[in-house]
């Protein structure tokens, strides 16, 4: 599995544009989840443990189904930052390729904003 790194800094730049349009202050730490899954939960677990050797927390996997019956796992690998999109890029990137070599899929990073958090 390849990263595209073109795609995350488009996908960070447009994230970040749509919170700070939203009325984010820019200056604000934010709590940055980047998300982790696979069917197989061996490897997912491999990864979560790498990503805590580089200082990320990481949630405890949930179990969910997709729509053909499959059984998939996924975790949020967690950090706290301000929305410096070269910072979030280099974290989203850095934690892409660890999901790459584990064999997990990287889908993106989100945050919240305003009372999202207690939803």
């Amino acid at each position: 599995m390849s990263v595209d790194k073109q795609a995350i800094r488009e996908q960070t730049g447009e994230t970040i544009a749509a919170l700070l349009a939203d009325g984010a202050p820019e200056d604000e730490i934010y709590t940055i989840e980047h998300h982790l899954a696979s069917p197989d939960f061996t490897k997912l677990e491999k990864a979560a443990v790498e990503l805590v050797k580089v200082g990320y927390h990481v949630d405890d996997a949930d179990e969910f189904e997709l729509d053909d019956g499959s059984r998939w796992y996924a975790f949020a690998a967690v950090s706290e930052l301000t929305l410096q999109q070269e910072k979030i890029e280099a974290q989203a990137i850095e934690v892409a390729e660890l999901a790459a070599q584990t064999g997990v899929e990287y889908d993106g990073w989100g945050t919240y904003f305003g009372d999202d958090e207690e939803e």
